[in-house]
C-alpha cells in the first residue's frame, strides 16, 4: 500500500527554533535563582502541554513564582511565545503547501496552551494543512502512540499508509512504534530528499 498522507512536526521542523532560554533569561534579569521559586511554576509547563491549565493560570504562575506585577509577567510570556514560534523553515513550509491534493496532509505538535491561536497569526498553518493535532487540545504528547495514530484517524489514513517528519529521535520512534515511516529531520536537503524518495514509490 502506498503513501497517502505525509505528517510534520511543528517546532524544530516547520519552525526553527532556538532553545527556551526566557526563563533562566528573566531570572537572571530579576537576581533571583531556580531554588527561590516554587515547584508549581516548573509543573505549569508540563500542564500547558496537555492542556491542563489555561492561559491566565499560566500567567498567574508566572506572576506568583516570579514575586513579579502583571506587566512583567506579561513580558515574559511575550518572551516565551517569541521563542516558541521562532521564524519559519520556508522552505519545508513550501514543500509541505505543495503536497496537496495528491497526499492528505497534518501536523503533530507537543504544543502549548494557546499555541494554535499565535500560530494560526504568525503562519497560518490551518490553511497549509488538511489537519493539526495539538498536544494541549488531545491531552497527550510524542512518543505516545495515541497521538500519531489519533492523526492518522483524522487523516482517515492507516498508520502503513502514512509518512512522519520530526526533528525529536524520541517522536521518530514513537510513530515507528504504530507502523507509521517516519523521517529525522536534521536539514531541509536531507528531509526533502528523503520525502522525495519515499513519494516517488507511490
Amino acid at each position: 500500500m502506498g503513501v497517502r498522507a505525509v505528517l510534520f512536526d511543528i517546532g524544530g521542523v516547520l519552525e526553527v527554533t532556538p532553545p527556551l532560554t526566557f526563563l533562566a533569561d528573566w531570572l537572571r534579569r530579576l537576581g533571583l535563582s531556580a531554588n527561590e521559586i516554587g515547584p508549581s511554576l516548573f509543573d505549569i509547563w508540563a500542564a500547558g502541554e496537555l492542556g491542563r491549565v489555561t492561559e491566565a493560570q499560566v500567567s498567574e504562575a508566572i506572576r506568583i513564582g516570579l514575586v513579579i506585577d502583571q506587566t512583567v509577567a506579561d513580558a515574559v510570556i511575550a518572551d516565551m511565545w517569541t521563542q516558541y514560534l521562532g521564524i519559519a523553515n520556508t522552505e519545508l513550509i513550501e514543500y509541505l503547501g505543495g503536497l496537496r491534493p495528491r497526499y492528505r496532509t497534518g501536523l503533530v505538535s507537543n504544543s502549548f496552551v494557546g499555541a494554535r491561536e499565535r500560530e494560526r497569526a504568525a503562519y497560518g498553518f490551518e490553511h497549509l494543512v488538511d489537519d493539526i493535532v495539538y498536544s494541549h487540545e488531545v491531552g497527550m504528547a510524542k512518543p505516545d502512540p495515541r497521538i500519531y495514530l489519533l492523526a492518522c484517524a483524522r487523516l482517515d489514513v492507516a498508520p502503513c499508509e502514512t509518512v512522519f517528519v520530526d526533528d525529536a529521535e524520541v517522536a521518530v520512534a514513537g510513530a515507528e512504534s504504530v507502523g507509521i515511516t517516519a523521517i529525522r529531520h536534521l536539514s531541509n536537503a536531507s528531509t526533502t530528499s528523503a520525502l522525495d524518495t519515499l513519494l516517488s514509490k507511490r
